[in-house]
């Protein structure tokens, strides 16, 4: 029998802004590395970018995915209207919508993330698709290293082990309400992974959660 025929994707087009948006962020997150590692933080901007593109987002998201740190990590207020005038409104709001601090130093750990988590409820689906890009990609960082060096890997987070969790569970339980997408079903699958090495696997009330780990 013949194969049925699937039906075709949207073409995404990459072009001289994406590159100028990758040669930015570069530029502006140039030394950094990723949690106790000496992998550059590109590499986690170039991750989230790709998951965004992987679900369908257009070049626009793409961009904002590889500069969604670039304020909080990188000057605050004065970068987010350089980000607004090199490419566009809807990429610095997205931007914005990713970002949890913009003052040096930043608020107490726990009160930024409880803040962020607010205001992620009224963000756009623009922005939500971004964050939870970034924080599947995070996830499964926590998970690779978790393999490697066991509880010794919370140590790297202001959040500790409890708070660090609690925080990706509870994004994982706010990222529910959205339309299913690849990028929310593999987040939800990453943190009940992260739960159950860790002994911290609590009941979910996503059918779907629970036959993904064979329950």
């Amino acid at each position: 029998m013949p194969k049925s025929a699937r039906p075709r994707k949207r073409s995404i087009k990459l072009g001289p802004r994406f590159q100028r948006a990758f040669q930015f962020a570069a530029q502006m997150h140039s030394g950094q590395t990723r949690k106790a590692s000496t992998i550059p933080y590109i590499a986690h901007l170039m991750g989230v970018a790709s998951l965004v593109l992987e679900a369908g987002g257009d070049e626009d998201l793409a961009i904002a995915a590889l500069l969604h740190d670039v304020v909080e990590d990188c000057g605050g207020a004065p970068i987010l209207k350089e980000v607004r005038r090199r490419f566009g409104k809807r990429v610095a709001e997205v931007v914005d919508g990713c970002t949890d601090a913009y003052e040096i130093p930043k608020p107490p750990w726990r009160e930024r993330k409880e803040s962020y988590i607010h205001r992620l409820k009224k963000e756009s689906a623009d922005t939500r698709l971004v964050s939870a890009a970034d924080k599947l990609n995070n996830v499964r960082s926590i998970l690779s290293d978790y393999r490697a060096v066991g509880e010794s890997v919370w140590s790297r987070f202001n959040g500790g082990r409890e708070g660090t969790l609690w925080y990706y569970r509870t994004l994982r339980d706010e990222f529910r309400r959205d339309k299913a997408n690849r990028i929310t079903r593999d987040l939800e699958l990453a943190v009940n992974e992260l739960e159950l090495l860790t002994g911290q696997f609590r009941a979910t009330s996503d059918p779907n959660a629970l036959i993904a780990h064979g329950s």
